[in-house]
Parts: structure tokens; C-alpha cells; sequence
């Protein structure tokens, strides 16, 4: 067995043997100790295991950032089932596809998306339905001070032979679910989804021993600068995402620390509560970043605690990381990954990092610059797209093997994943972000597909094709543009027809608020569109407006 082959929640356990009273979740002002978490764990895994979840069945996670994300999270996986975490905003049409594409049996839901579940389940393979809300792991006050006030957001549920109330099997079960044999190198502990290059999100997978060794060098990476019991974490981005999980057990429940989880995440709640909590640590994308400085109330709080902050999920533009060192006197630190690798670099804590840096590959992570058209390595300080290889990562996504063909390689025996993206490295392994593939798009910190776009787009009867890119936007990254062809025949069809058709079928962030029409859309000779050709012009007519 090597170093990194034990169970996800191996080394939260140890911090609830060192750290069994110290608290470990904050959440609306309620603290949960470790031990409390631990037991609330062990009551779900034991009914989950009562209603049927057996080795390596699947267990949907469509809920917020709350106690039981992680409940859920480690209860299935304590039982040899695989977590499957998902947006909370999800609409009908994306959660059926995800469903069905994980084989998911179990769902965990908040009740203000129970609604969507009924909607889909008769065309799903869900057996069940757990029910939690926002509140009922809170004190009856404040449950009914949430509800005197209107402050809970809750929906209508409604109890059947496949549905389940998250609070009832808590206290139904005791916290002794059954010892499960699991090889942590081959079981699954999750599935992960991102968008898809064929129109259709993909499973991102990863074994025990793969999480192990991601979040262990998370670990590593603080060891000297982020300290054991003492840290306070405001975790504002979304627990459905790996770099929230990554952090989170590598920076937090690994090591004692508490964090505070923010359900919603509004900019005077985050800056509130690392007031009142005296957050040291902070985790944001660089959207985030720009909404705290130009928040007219931020000179009210007091947000001197911090000590350590990182940005994720996009680009760090240098203007916010000064600004932010200038008002703060702290830097930003960068995290850079994917969610088929997880974090490729981090930049190191013994030093300011230097602007435009995304640090240096992490032990574990071999990375290749390469021409993307010959693969061919490229001369240091040149520009080529990043290859990743570790012998902990998956080589393939779920039941996807198109989409594995596309993105994974083998060179020298080694099988890379491309992740379209283009870098470069300086001579000191210093690596530095440059620019994108035309297809994946940067909003407000998601990575979001144009091609899931753009085949919902092309799923309206009077569209004929449609093409999505990112039009570069200083406050959220990029804004999604869709330019459409219709049919000869259309008649009456308007961009908000075609806004609300994509609402109705997608998350919000992936909704396009730019919709534009053309009579047709450039393709290359072998039929395939030419997607960076209209990025690229969208980048120039932006600039010639500057000028």
C-alpha cells in the first residue's frame, strides 16, 4: 500500500481524534464540532446503507454549501458508494442528464429543488429521494426566527415510498454503518461534471487514492504557513466544485481548522462574517475579488485577520491583485487545475507571487508544453498548450470514450490530459497563464462549455446552427455570446425567445446574454466550425471600440 492508498476521509478522522471539540463547521452562526460532524456521518452512512446503497452505487449531491454536503459526501463514500455533486441551480433538463449519465439511485436535495426531482424522476433510475433544507440542522429559535422573518428560502415537499427526510434518518439511525472493504487505489469516491466537448457534460472521476494525493500536497503546500487548529476558512466558493474540496480537506478538516460555510454567497455576508469570525484564510475567483473592492460599504468591515487569500477557477487580472495588495497589504496567491486533474500548480507561500504567475506544478502533477498540432514539446518561455500526467489521476472520463479520445493522449508511454489551455514556463518553472481553447468559457470563475450551449441552441426547431464564444469583460471574466442561423422558413423568432429557451434548459451562468444572427457561420473544409475565427473577431471589434 503506498503513502496515499487509504480512504477520502482517513485523514479527517485523525483531526477528529486530535480535535474532537474544536469546531469545524460554522454555518449561519451554529458551530458544529468535529465529533458532532463525525457522528452525523455515521447516522447517514447507516441509513443510507438501510435504504439500499450498496459498493460503488451512486449518490447525487444537489444541495448548497451546508453541513450536509459533507454529510452526504463522506457518508456515501464511508459505505463504498461514489459521491456525484452537482450545482444546486441545475435546471430539470441538466439534472436528468446527469442522473441517468451517473446512474445515480440516490439523490440528497434541498426541498427548494425537490420540485425539479418530481419532475424528472419517473424518466430517471433514482429509487430515492432524501429531502433537507436550508434550517433543520439549526436550533428550533433560530428555525423560527428564520420563518417569522421570511429569511429561509423553502419549497413544497411531500412524503411517498421514495422519499426520505434528511432530519428523520439522522435520528432514526444510530452512528454505526457497516465496516465496507474498499481498495481506496481502484473504488471511485467521486464523479465530478464538467461541460462536454459533444454538447453533453462529462464525468470527471477519481479514485480514493487520486483525492488522497490531491488534497495531501494542498496539505503540503501550507505546511509551515497555514497552522493546525487555529485557521479560520470563509468558504464561499461551492462544495460541488473540486477546488472548493480540494481546500476545504486539505487546508481545513485535515488540520483542525473551521470553516465558515456561506450558502449564499452575497459580498457583504462574506465580508461580514470574516469580520465577526476573524477569517484568516479566503478562497475566491477573481470576480469575487473585484465585487469586494468595489463594494462601497468594504471600508466598514474590518477584514485585517486575513492572512492568506487564493483566487481559482480563472485568470487573476494583474489590476485586481494590486488593488488588493494595495488595500489589504496581503497578495493573492493563485491556484490553477481542472476538474479532470484537480490542481496542476500552486504558487508557493514563502514568497509574493509574481503577478500573471500560476506558480509551480505540484509535486505529483508532470507537465508538458506542447505544440497542439505536432504535440511536439516547445522551447522554454514559449507559448503551447499544457499537458498534465500523474500516476494518481484518472486517464478517461465516465462512460465518455469520444470525449476521452479528445482529451487525453499517450506520448513516451504516458497517458496526458490537454488542457486546453496555453502557457508558458520561465526557466525557473514558473508557469503563466496565456490564453484559452476558443471553446471553453470563463464566467463570473465557471468553466463553461460553448459546445453544451450551443447544442441547446441548436435543439430550438427553427435553428439550423449556432456558434457560442466568451466576449472578454473585465468584471466577470468573459460574457457569453450566442450567434445563431435559422431556418429560411423561421419567422417571429427574436433573441429573448431564444434567451428563455436556454433558460429553460440551463443553469444561469450559462445563459447567453448576447444573442446575434447571421446566414451562416465559418467552417473549415472538413465541415468543422471555426470557433476561435469568431472569437478572435469579437476580441478585435472590442479593441477597436477602445481605440
Amino acid at each position: 500500500m503506498g503513502v496515499y492508498d487509504e480512504l477520502v476521509i482517513s485523514a479527517f478522522d485523525r483531526a477528529c481524534e486530535r480535535y474532537p471539540d474544536k469546531t469545524a463547521i460554522i454555518y449561519v452562526g451554529e458551530k458544529f464540532s468535529y465529533n458532532k460532524i463525525r457522528e452525523l456521518i455515521d447516522r447517514f452512512a447507516t441509513a443510507l446503507y438501510d435504504l439500499g446503497v450498496r459498493d460503488n452505487d451512486k449518490v447525487l449531491l444537489y444541495i448548497p454549501n451546508c453541513p450536509q454536503f459533507l454529510i452526504g459526501y463522506f457518508g456515501a463514500q464511508q459505505i463504498g458508494a461514489v459521491s456525484v455533486p452537482v450545482s444546486p441551480i441545475y435546471t430539470p433538463y441538466e439534472i436528468r442528464y446527469l442522473i441517468n449519465d451517473s446512474g445515480a439511485e440516490t439523490v440528497l436535495c434541498m426541498d427548494t429543488n425537490f420540485r425539479y426531482i418530481q419532475e424528472v424522476f419517473p424518466e430517471t433510475c433514482l429509487k430515492r429521494a432524501i429531502i433537507t433544507n436550508y434550517v433543520e440542522l439549526l436550533p428550533i429559535y433560530k428555525r423560527v426566527i428564520g420563518a417569522l422573518f421570511d429569511k429561509v428560502p423553502d419549497g413544497v415537499t411531500e412524503r411517498g415510498e421514495t422519499t426520505y427526510f434528511f432530519k428523520d434518518l439522522i435520528h432514526k439511525y444510530p452512528p454505526n454503518p457497516p465496516k465496507i472493504n474498499i481498495n481506496p487505489r481502484d473504488h471511485l469516491s467521486y464523479i465530478l461534471y464538467t461541460g462536454g466537448t459533444t454538447g453533453f457534460p462529462k464525468g470527471c472521476i477519481s479514485s480514493h487514492t487520486g483525492m488522497v494525493s490531491f488534497v495531501d500536497e494542498i496539505r503540503k503546500v501550507g505546511e509551515g504557513f497555514i497552522a493546525d487548529g487555529e485557521e479560520v476558512f470563509i468558504m464561499v466558493n461551492p462544495l460541488f466544485h473540486q477546488m472548493a474540496q480540494g481546500v476545504i480537506l486539505g487546508m481545513v478538516l485535515t488540520k483542525g481548522n473551521t470553516a465558515v460555510l456561506m450558502p449564499i454567497p452575497q459580498v457583504d455576508a462574506i465580508l461580514e462574517a470574516i469580520k465577526v469570525y476573524k477569517g484568516t484564510l479566503f478562497l475566491g475567483a477573481p470576480t469575487l475579488y473585484r465585487m469586494i473592492l468595489e463594494n462601497d460599504r468594504v471600508d466598514l468591515y474590518d477584514l485585517s485577520s486575513l492572512r492568506y487569500c487564493w483566487s481559482g477557477g480563472d485568470v487573476l487580472p494583474i489590476e485586481v491583485y494590486n488593488r488588493w495588495k494595495n488595500k489589504f497589504g496581503i497578495p493573492i496567491y493563485q491556484a490553477y487545475g481542472s476538474t479532470e486533474v484537480g490542481f496542476t500548480s500552486m504558487c508557493p507561500l514563502d514568497r509574493e507571487p509574481i503577478p500573471g504567475s500560476i506558480g509551480h506544478p505540484l509535486p505529483s502533477r508532470e507537465v508538458k508544453i506542447v505544440d497542439p498540432d505536432t504535440l511536439e514539446t516547445v522551447p522554454t518561455g514559449t507559448t503551447g498548450e499544457l499537458l498534465v500526467t500523474s500516476e494518481y489521476i484518472s486517464k478517461s472520463y465516465w462512460n465518455k470514450p469520444e470525449e476521452t479520445a479528445s482529451s487525453y493522449v499517450e506520448i513516451d508511454g504516458k497517458i496526458w490530459y490537454r488542457m486546453k489551455d496555453y502557457v508558458r514556463m520561465d526557466k525557473d518553472g514558473q508557469l503563466y497563464y496565456v490564453d484559452r481553447s476558443a471553446d471553453v468559457i470563463k464566467y463570473k470563475g465557471y468553466r463553461v462549455s460553448a459546445s453544451e450551449i450551443e447544442a441547446v441552441l441548436q435543439d430550438h426547431p427553427t435553428v439550423i446552427g449556432a456558434c457560442v464564444v466568451g466576449i472578454p469583460d473585465p468584471k466577470v471574466g468573459e460574457r457569453i455570446k450566442g450567434i445563431v442561423v435559422l431556418k429560411e422558413d423561421a419567422r417571429g423568432v427574436g433573441g429573448s425567445e431564444l434567451t428563455k429557451w436556454c433558460r429553460d434548459r440551463l443553469a444561469p451562468y450559462k445563459v447567453p446574454q448576447y444573442i446575434e444572427f447571421r446566414d451562416m457561420l465559418p467552417k473549415s473544409k472538413a465541415g468543422k466550425l471555426l470557433r476561435r475565427e469568431i472569437r478572435d473577431e469579437e476580441r478585435r471589434r472590442i479593441a477597436k471600440k477602445k481605440t
